[in-house]
């Protein structure tokens, strides 16, 4: 008797562990707009830090200097918060007040 009761608890602990795997939140990094900033340096930012085609990264770039905001990149908050670190350190090295930021998706 006391074999089932240890295997219905051996059946409840794997099933708990099951439930508690969830896949991590997503973030949207962000890029503003400014009016310092040169459009040619955005591009490269989206190509360096984002990995993005020189096309999709000229779009996005249209799509922040129009909209004053834009997505360059969706990720885990540790990938995301990586990569706005990346961006803002470049940028501060070329002297651009470029900035990026996070939101939840």
């Amino acid at each position: 008797m006391s074999n089932v009761s240890q295997d219905q608890h051996d059946l409840d602990v794997v099933t708990k562990q099951r439930q508690e795997l969830r896949r991590p939140s997503l973030y949207k990094v962000l890029l503003h707009n400014d009016n310092y900033t040169s459009m040619d340096f955005v591009v490269v930012v989206l190509e360096q830090v984002f990995n993005r085609q020189s096309a999709a990264a000229h779009r996005i770039m249209m799509n922040v200097h129009k909209e004053g905001v834009g997505v360059a990149g969706v990720y885990p908050r540790d990938v995301a918060e990586t990569k706005t670190a990346m961006v803002h350190s470049l940028a501060n090295k070329h002297e651009y007040p470029l900035k990026c930021s996070l939101e939840r998706e």
